[in-house]
């Protein structure tokens, strides 16, 4: 029976799949332990089709693991939940799958076992299983077992934190160096081990620290690279480029010995997979080198002892320039845009050497354009443009001024040449030219060829015109004026009606419809342009804005007539293009919007309406609303009684968890808009904010937004937050409590990010209160208060952000207490010291005017108390 409902999952005909999908569904629902036993069985059926078995195990892996962290959550805890004999059971028939004839149903059960350890280890629930998979690899002459055992091992590696493995480092490296080295005679057997090393390095710190164990990891390592067998070959190229991630700073003698030259005649190979891996080699070495470069900058600003840097990069350059000039040349009529690929990955890597070696780049590079700009073969004439392209950010822009003056009527007459490809990476260029060293456009005559020719492209292929987009785009935002509300005028308003013209047209035609990306690019520009125009150009802004509430109301009459499931996507898509330029239309019209918002609204309400539950015009509809009742504050209050239903149910959307996001925006900016005219509302709201709070399906980011959602509601509506005062401090405090485990950096930004939330929340609050004369009723609640900044304080991962909320909530403490009942606490050293640390802060004037104004605050309140005194 499940044999047949597994084989229907592939059938071709989709209601069948469906029916089939729905029928396990069922099955896993209504009886979960027999559900995991059928697939245990027929995963582990020697005598079922490779194939079907493959599908039972991913159904079993997916019981256990899923992408969406609240899905993951669930799976994990009904895993936790189930009884000790069935959860033994499902391990022992995988463990002896692995021991499969069949090699894809061994792998299969390779990944589920790794999903299930990612529960299991970290609880000490399966404490043997790390030492059975040794044992597999170290004791059988199976090869089918080896290698699913070490293919377990580097999913296992890949799925847990370092940490957790760290003890048993020594026998894992064992294992898979010893089935990685050259003697082992099964090349299968060897890109398994090979591939589980990669995914093992992370927690053998300890063993590379160790000279003699590296260099054996290092020569078993680069003699792997020397394979016949290309799959090999390349794992051993991939597991060199992580082990540079992780150990830059060890790798000086291995690059002299042996990287180098391995890397270099490897990025020459015949088979793509290696080249590609070899050059990602050295985009890898560029990546940590220009980090590396960043701070010993910072090291030289503060003080303190810099990094090593080898300057690999550096060093290499004359070396690697002609190699990767040479693969930009290795491109085809019929390459796709999308698809990467070896001259793709060389222009990547040039960009980072440009960035990396900086002025050092150029002098390789320039005489293969200069050689080849006017080339009569179109792939070297294409190359030397994409070399052009990939250097201009890096070099001291001052010596490249006279180079791009020079090459720029070059360019814009190759916007005009026959072949594609070239017309594409010329439009990139230009881009590139657009965003990095704008000031070489300021010359009117330039700028007015290259507006021309790039609204010309907007009708040439999608991917010149998308690129034309994008050049359009970085024009807009390098030439904006310094003051938009000041400035009158700025470089591009002779041109502006035109691009948006021009725009405009390009979104009528065919390959619009039928290219989405291309057709978001267009929009995207159309929002650029307008997010960055001077004053002039708002009347041409303003009918933009009456052409795209048409073009919304056009498509509103058509969606009833489309059945397609891909046309309803796509006209989903161009809806909500449509209302992110709306959104950017309502922002930069700012007052002057409200003649308009009736119908903006009207529009806006029809197409949320229509939209279904998982539209993703939803999102960008709700964009534009928040944007409107921004711009026109106290006149939404009309449109209010009409929204507010739409706005609760995405409030309780808590599997769409970025439209409840969005949502959670939305209340506070209508709470901002609004003020105490929202309060008919409120109590929904934070029902609404209070039961997200305690789902467990809804994504964790949305949480400290909501957090501090509830200062936005009580800046908005003063003292009468009182009535929710109680209900969000515990909340407040409970959150308050949350820590991150050392070097769990996901959590660490996590509960940075929660603790900002938790803060912003405290002053809005506080300032609410104080404006409804109700401050007092803070009081219980300050000592709790003033422990959790201090923990904050504390704490070396804190942020900037968190630091400059700080001060604003002392700052505001001080304010609503201005007669020195706080004084004991704003006495602790710890205040002083983080307002000094907030003076000192490099490069964030913010930062240190608050700290300046917390500061003040802080000594009115000393010494209000001491006159009083």
């Amino acid at each position: 029976m499940i044999a047949d409902i597994l084989a229907n999952t592939l059938n071709p005909d989709q209601a069948i799949r469906e029916e089939a999908v729905r029928q396990l569904e069922t099955l896993e629902n209504e009886n979960f332990p027999t559900y995991l036993q059928y697939l245990c069985e027929e995963l582990a059926n020697e005598n079922s089709p490779s194939h079907i078995r493959t599908v039972a195990g991913i159904s079993l892996k997916n019981t256990v693991s899923a992408r969406e962290i609240a899905r993951k959550e669930q799976m994990v805890q009904r895993w936790i939940a189930l009884n000790d004999e069935t959860k033994q059971s499902v391990k022992f028939s995988v463990l002896n799958t692995l021991n499969s004839d069949d090699i894809k149903a061994g792998s299969t059960a390779a990944q589920v076992i790794a999903a299930i350890a990612a529960i299991d280890i970290p609880r000490n629930q399966w404490p043997d299983l790390i030492q059975i998979l040794l044992e597999n690899v170290t004791k059988s002459d199976k090869s089918n077992l080896k290698q699913a055992s070490l293919q377990t091992i580097g999913y296992t590696c890949e799925l847990i934190n370092p940490e957790i493995l760290a003890s048993q480092s020594n026998s894992i490296l064992t294992a898979v160096v010893n089935g990685a080295v050259k003697e082992e005679p099964n090349q299968e057997v060897r890109l398994a081990a090979i591939q589980a090393l990669t995914n093992s390095l992370e927690f053998t710190r300890a063993n590379f620290d160790q000279e003699t164990e590296r260099n054996y990891i290092m020569q078993v390592v680069c003699e792997a690279t020397q394979s016949e067998n290309e799959n090999v070959k390349v794992a051993a190229f991939e597991c060199l480029v992580r082990i540079m991630q992780l150990y830059y700073e060890k790798m000086e003698l291995y690059m002299q010995k042996a990287l180098y030259g391995l890397t270099i005649t490897g990025m020459k190979s015949d088979d793509e997979k290696v080249a590609l891996q070899a050059v990602e080699f050295w985009s890898t070495v560029c990546d940590e080198e220009i980090a590396l470069a960043v701070e010993i900058g910072e090291a030289q600003i503060t003080n303190t002892d810099p990094p090593i840097c080898h300057y690999f990069a550096k060093a290499a350059v004359n070396d690697l320039v002609p190699t990767l000039l040479w693969l930009l040349t290795k491109k085809g009529m019929d390459d796709e845009d999308d698809e990467w690929n070896i001259s793709m990955a060389a222009a990547t890597c040039l960009s980072l050497l440009a960035t990396c070696v900086e002025d050092d780049i150029v002098g390789p590079v320039l005489p293969f354009v200069e050689s080849n700009i006017n080339n009569s073969d179109w792939v070297y004439r294409e190359a030397a443009i994409m070399a052009f392209g990939s250097i201009l950010e890096g070099p001291n822009p001052v010596n490249l001024y006279p180079l791009v003056n020079q090459a720029l009527p070059l360019l814009v007459n190759l916007m005009k040449d026959d072949i594609t490809q070239v017309k594409d990476t010329t439009a990139w260029t230009l881009g590139r030219i657009s965003d990095v060293l704008p000031d070489t456009l300021k010359n009117e005559a330039t700028l007015h060829s290259l507006v021309t020719v790039v609204t010309e492209g907007l009708s040439d292929t999608p991917r010149v015109a998308s690129n034309c987009c994008w050049c359009l785009m970085n024009l807009a935002e390098q030439l904006e004026p310094e003051d938009l509300e000041v400035n009158v005028t700025y470089p591009l308003s002779k041109y502006f009606e035109g691009i948006i013209t021009a725009l405009l047209n390009a979104s009528q035609q065919e390959q619009a419809n039928t290219e989405i990306n291309f057709r978001a690019s267009i929009y995207e520009a159309m929002s650029t342009l307008v997010s960055h125009c001077s004053k002039d150009c708002l009347q041409i802004v303003a009918k933009l804005t009456e052409v795209t509430l048409q073009k919304l109301d056009e498509t509103i009459m058509l969606q009833n007539q489309i059945v397609n499931i891909d046309d309803r996507l796509a006209h989903h898509e161009l809806q909500a293009n449509l209302c992110s330029v709306l959104t950017s239309c309502i922002r930069r019209l700012d007052k002057d919007i409200a003649v308009m918002s009736d119908n903006i609204m009207t529009t806006l309400l029809r197409i949320i309406s229509s939209a279904s539950k998982s539209s993703t015009v939803l999102e960008d509809a709700f964009l534009a609303v928040g944007a409107l009742s921004a711009v026109i504050e106290g006149g939404f209050s009309k449109y209010i009684e009409s929204f507010v239903p739409y706005l609760n149910v995405a409030l309780q959307a808590h599997e769409e968890y970025q439209m409840c996001s969005i949502a959670v925006g939305l209340v506070g900016d209508i709470c901002r808009a609004l003020n105490e005219g929202v309060i008919s509302y409120t109590d929904e709201f934070m029902n609404h904010l209070l039961e997200d709070l305690q789902s467990s399906i809804l994504h964790r980011d949305v949480k400290p937004a909501i957090l501090s959602c509830f200062g936005d509601i009580a800046l908005a509506i003063g003292g009468n937050f009182v009535t929710y005062l109680p209900i969000v401090m515990v909340v407040l405090k409970q959150a308050s409590s949350m820590e991150a485990p050392p070097n769990d950096y996901d959590m660490i930004d996590y509960v940075n990010q929660l603790r900002e939330g938790i803060l912003e929340a405290y002053v809005g609050i506080v300032q609410g209160l104080k404006s409804g004369n109700c401050a007092g009723e803070m009081a219980s609640h300050v000592n709790d208060i003033f422990a959790f900044m201090h923990t904050i304080h504390d704490d070396i991962e804190k942020t900037e952000a968190l630091i400059r909320c700080i001060l604003g909530l002392i700052g505001d403490f001080a304010d609503a207490f201005p007669n020195g009942e706080l004084n004991p606490l704003f006495s602790e050293p710890w205040i002083q010291e983080i307002i000094r640390e907030g003076k000192r802060m490099r490069g964030s004037i913010s930062t240190k005017e608050v700290a300046k104004w917390a500061n003040q605050m802080v000594k009115r309140s000393l010494q209000a108390a001491s006159v009083s005194y």
